[in-house]
């Protein structure tokens, strides 16, 4: 069987797909990644895996620039037929299951790992517009399925009349390797520190964290740090490296740029804090912080609802809430024991939810149903 893996940039398929790719192709699939090079294509080929370069902008409106994007991939499958193509990410399910639909590939899985801004209300670009109009009349085929990772998404979907219920399967996250990110106890000297890690944009609730850190400034600035780890993004509510210097003074609330040791993070910190508004599908910075086992602060939001248990494993605030944020980390401060319980419990949220097997047997199936 060959399976065509498009992800809209190289450094995303390294950080969520990678497993299931390489698992793929041990068991015997012919395996080949479509994904943009931002310079990390030759450690997908030093995997093992043969890569494409796909161009594309992961955040550009530009209409034309979409077209070409949907013309190189019809002409890449129309070329090299692969039976299956997995697409991962909105963009690349728009332009690509268009493609598809017109190079006649037999089986198409559809992956939403968020949908973003695209459904929003105040979206009001013509691309969001006759997005849910293109997606019907693509969806709309024999060998097509669509992995959700949470129900609000997958709903969307219905009621926009995307899909239909005998399409839709549920995989939450992208899954973590239990033993990498095995539980680790708090450190027990030093600063309490709290941990955010995310993409640098605005929905996901930087400077709602940077807030609440001032509101515990008077009070806690001599126990307490705040890290927040992300590079600069391309994304039109990007943060700017200068709006992160004014909001950080690199002592009590530190921006430490783009980490490349995210599980040595996790395990030197003692709270993790998501305040995301973003049209999140199920983060997986959330899913790596209850595997170290880590008390979680997040939003009542779609996709980071899914992994907390309000008052379980961690809080869920209102979106935008810093001063609810500052309130339930004071608690998590105060109380180690709390931190210590909810910690455990987040562990046991991963163990029973999103290991790395689970996932990728999964996709396994879903691949071999599509090409039968």
């Amino acid at each position: 069987m060959k399976l065509y893996i498009v992800v809209n940039v190289d450094w995303f398929f390294l950080s969520h797909r990678l497993p299931v790719a390489l698992v793929a192709q041990k068991a015997g699939l012919d395996v080949t990644i479509v994904t943009a090079d931002t310079g990390r294509l030759k450690d997908i080929k030093a995997a093992g895996l043969q890569a494409v370069n796909l161009p594309m902008s992961r955040s550009g409106m530009n209409l034309l620039q979409e077209l070409r994007t949907c013309w190189f991939l019809y002409r890449l499958y129309r070329l090299h037929q692969p039976d299956v193509v997995h697409h991962v990410g909105i963009k690349t399910i728009l332009w690509g299951t268009l493609a598809a639909k017109f190079a006649k590939v037999h089986g198409v899985v559809n992956a939403i790992s968020g949908l973003g801004g695209f459904f929003a209300e105040e979206n009001r670009s013509l691309l969001s517009k006759v997005l849910p109009a293109v997606l019907r009349f693509s969806h709309h085929r024999d060998h097509l399925l669509v992995i959700f990772q949470n129900q609000e998404d997958r709903q969307l979907y219905l009621n926009h009349r995307i899909i239909t219920e005998t399409q839709d399967r549920m995989i939450k996250g992208s899954g973590v390797d239990l033993t990498e990110y095995g539980y680790t106890p708090e450190p027990h000297e030093g600063k309490i520190v709290v941990l955010l890690t995310a993409r640098m944009i605005v929905e996901k609730g930087v400077f709602v964290l940077t807030d609440a850190a001032e509101r515990l400034r008077g009070a806690y600035e001599d126990r307490l740090e705040f890290w927040i780890a992300g590079g600069l993004d391309d994304h039109p509510g990007a943060i700017t490296q200068a709006q992160l210097e004014a909001a950080c003074d690199g002592h009590y609330i530190q921006w430490l740029g783009r980490r490349e040791d995210v599980k040595t993070l996790l395990q030197q910190c003692h709270i993790f804090a998501f305040p995301s508004y973003y049209m999140e599908g199920l983060p997986k910075s959330l899913i790596e912080a209850c595997a170290i086992g880590r008390p979680i602060v997040t939003t009542d939001n779609i996709g980071c609802r899914d992994v907390v248990s309000d008052g379980v494993n961690g809080y869920l605030i209102p979106v935008k809430d810093s001063r609810a944020l500052a309130e339930k980390i004071k608690i998590l401060v105060d109380h180690p024991n709390l931190r210590y319980k909810m910690g455990m419990s987040s562990r046991k949220v991963a163990e029973e939810n999103f290991s790395i097997e689970t996932v990728i047997k999964h996709h396994l199936a879903i691949y071999q149903e599509l090409a039968s």
